[in-house]
């Protein structure tokens, strides 16, 4: 009966022991260059990027910028994507950015 125990719980140590130092590999993973974060229940890896730095180039010929950094800081932050350029070109960025409207039914994405 006692070898039967010890047999059990060598096992368990083992496995305990393989559990944690698999734990230790993926803590030790990194990515180089690219920050990469996990986005809530979606749980798909999306590349972080600098919307206010890109909002601004994207609004700075526009005759209200503040109201398009505001608005285009929102739709950056939701679909992690600014088009390129000072307007127009809005389908680079799919459909999250180009089905986003206002309450009023207007298009909210500079």
């Amino acid at each position: 009966m006692a070898v039967r125990v010890f047999l059990v719980f060598g096992i368990l140590l083992v496995c305990l022991a393989q559990v944690s130092s698999d734990l230790k590999l993926e803590e030790d993973i990194t990515f180089q260059e690219v920050s990469l974060i996990v986005k809530d229940g979606n749980r798909r890896l999306m590349q972080e990027i600098d919307c206010g730095g890109l909002c601004k180039q994207r609004c700075s010929q526009h005759s209200r910028p503040n109201l398009c950094n505001r608005a285009c800081g929102t739709c950056c932050a939701r679909c992690k994507c600014v088009p390129p350029g000072t307007s127009g070109n809005r389908e680079v960025c799919g459909t999250c950015y180009t089905g986003m409207t206002t309450h009023g039914n207007k298009t909210k994405c500079p």
